[in-house]
């Protein structure tokens, strides 16, 4: 399962026959727009390939999309992360479409203005997101159905069949017993339907395969106000974990969710936001009063207990040295010339691999070469491998899922000699992550309100970049997590406890990209002499791997950076450096020298 095959993407050339065979079931169903979005059941980010809905339609592979198909256009929705990626996955036929800047219901209503029948699947859309449609999109009429995609596509994988496994409460720091109870006290309804995979493994302490590089369990399950639960599944992915789970949680097979849904009575709790539209239909035509309100497990999750810290630091630590291997095994091998891409990302891989400990990778390694790496979630395959060149810039974002952690990290190194523009580019991303590692906030800041930051050195030289600062971080669990961000649209208020991402980049498409990415954890502010009694948060560094020294314009920076930098790598070299052997700890000895 570790070793990725590489293989060379062929969607594109498949793309027109596919669109031409969905386009004749829409007109055999009366349906003028078709939503294919790239979501399951479940609503979480990442889908199994039997979900791969809108990759195998598209070839787009990226994370975040959707594609809407009308009789004469088709067009793929993508964020700013992927306008270069989809130039290169879809076919002419489809027409990307940049959003959230373009929202679906403008385009809808520019593409049809006399409206007609729009069509979707109510497992793969949100409570919320169909009200809204419904709103914007007067002129159409919404029709749910059967998947139109799923009656097409002849060889569509099985659905996964894992089985589940049990997260010892040594490393999940409470019982899920306790979890049950403590939640369903909150409760402010007699049951919780609960969708999100993550969610689930999180409540009941338990952990899956069923998404690759996300340890998670596809299931629903209904928490019930007494603190007893119902966890709906395959036949046979419970049986590993039914001693674990114990008399308060009943096991059912998936296909008695709907049904069971149908009998709840009383006052039933959704969260808009994620729940299938389907779920809530479903608990309409029954007995049940719905309740709108958060997935009671979001928040929870986010922030992490005293356990989960301290083994979010010790998958740290030891991913560190991985991380440093390759680095000095990259620093000596590279100037000799012959490196690929996909070179790189194997052997990053075997170093993770080395430390007996590694589950899994969190998320397939992004690894670009020059302009590869202006790709922001660039994936290397067979027929984009690219050497590593000479003088040039290489952007390796990867992570680790550990079984006391799960890691995230993104370094920008140099093959060779650095240009005045490569160095001037990376420092001033280096300041805007030492700027969020550096900041004390209020309590009540979200990350909306710390975005700037990040960016303010690159805004100075008219440059920014057009994703998110940083993403929320699972513990053994997504290495995308909400409710907590750091970006322009996260008005989640940040907590104690709550591990971020902080990667601001800079992107030159066609040139190069960079990216400096460390994970860092929410704490209380230390108390500063003089200050007000106001309580003040900030974050503690999670991550610890040099910077590239070669690529940091020592001009560019203030005193305090400088001094922050030296202090970073000092650190490093002081938890790093007692585990390595000898030549590898002379490598990191240079890589971390005062500036």
């Amino acid at each position: 399962m570790m070793f990725q095959g590489f293989e060379a993407q062929s969607f594109p050339d498949q793309g027109p026959p596919r669109l031409a065979a969905l386009r004749d079931v829409m007109a055999a169903e009366g349906i003028d727009a078709y939503l294919v979005p790239r979501a399951d059941a479940h609503q979480g980010e990442y889908v199994a390939p039997r979900d791969a809905r809108l990759r195998w339609l598209t070839g787009f592979s990226g994370s975040a999309g959707f594609c809407v198909v009308l009789s004469d256009q088709a067009g793929v929705f993508i964020d700013g992360r992927y306008r270069v990626q989809v130039l290169s996955e879809v076919a002419a036929c489809f027409t990307p479409v940049h959003w959230p800047e373009v929202q679906l219901a403008d385009w809808l209503k520019a593409a049809r203005p006399a409206g007609g029948v729009l069509g979707y699947d109510p497992w793969l859309h949100s409570v919320d997101e169909v009200a809204r449609l419904r709103a914007a999109l007067p002129e159409f009429t919404l029709r749910a159905g059967d998947n139109l995609v799923d009656r097409i596509w002849d060889d569509q994988p099985v659905a996964p069949d894992a089985p589940f496994a049990a997260h010892p409460v040594a490393l999940a720091g409470e019982d899920h017993v306790s979890k049950c109870a403590r939640l369903a006290q909150d409760l402010a309804a007699d049951a919780c339907v609960l969708t999100l995979p993550d969610s689930i493994a999180w409540l009941l302490n338990i952990r899956g395969s069923d998404i690759e590089r996300n340890p998670v369990p596809q299931a629903f399950a209904i928490l019930q106000k007494s603190g007893a639960v119902t966890l709906f599944a395959g036949a046979g992915k419970a049986a590993a974990v039914l001693e674990h789970l114990g008399p308060d949680v009943t096991i059912a097979d998936v296909t008695a969710f709907l049904p069971a849904l149908r009998a709840l009575t009383g006052k039933v709790q959704i969260d808009p936001k994620t729940c299938p539209d389907l779920v809530a239909v479903t608990l309409a035509a029954g007995a049940a009063d719905v309740l709108h309100g958060a997935d009671p497990c979001i928040l929870p999750k986010a922030c992490k207990n005293a356990v989960e810290i301290a083994g979010a630091k010790a998958a740290h630590a030891r991913d560190a040295v991985a991380m440093v291997r390759f680095l000095a095994w990259l620093d000596a091998t590279a100037p000799k010339g012959g490196l690929t891409e996909i070179d790189v990302v194997r052997a990053l891989e075997g170093f993770r691999r080395e430390t007996n400990a590694l589950r899994d990778i969190s998320f397939e390694t992004i690894c670009g070469a020059g302009p590869h790496g202006a790709i922001v979630h660039y994936r290397v395959n067979e027929a984009t491998n690219r050497p590593l060149g000479t003088n040039e810039l290489l952007l390796v974002d990867s992570g680790g899922q550990y079984q006391d952690g799960t890691t995230d990290i993104t370094r920008t190194m140099v093959i060779g000699t650095p240009t005045a523009e490569h160095r001037a580019c990376y420092t001033r991303v280096l300041q805007g992550m030492i700027a969020i590692s550096r900041i004390r906030f209020p309590k009540g800041v979200g990350g909306q309100h710390l975005d700037a930051l990040a960016r303010a050195p690159l805004w100075l030289a008219g440059m920014d970049y057009d994703h998110g600062t940083g993403h929320g971080v699972g513990s053994y669990l997504s290495v995308h997590e909400g409710p907590q961000g750091i970006s322009r649209r996260s008005e989640v208020a940040l907590q104690a406890g709550m591990i971020l991402s902080n990667e601001p980049g800079y992107y030159r498409p066609g040139d190069f990209g960079i990216r400096i990415e460390n994970l860092i954890v929410v704490v209380d502010a230390p108390a500063l002499q003089g200050a007000d009694d106001r309580q003040m948060l900030a974050f503690d560094t999670l991550t610890w791997v040099p910077f590239d020294r070669r690529l940091i314009d020592v001009e560019l920076l203030t005193c305090a950076e400088r001094d922050w930098i030296d202090r970073y790598h000092a650190d490093t070299l002081a938890l790093v450096g007692p585990r390595l052997d000898p030549d590898t700890k002379d490598w990191l000895i240079a890589a971390c020298a005062p500036l």
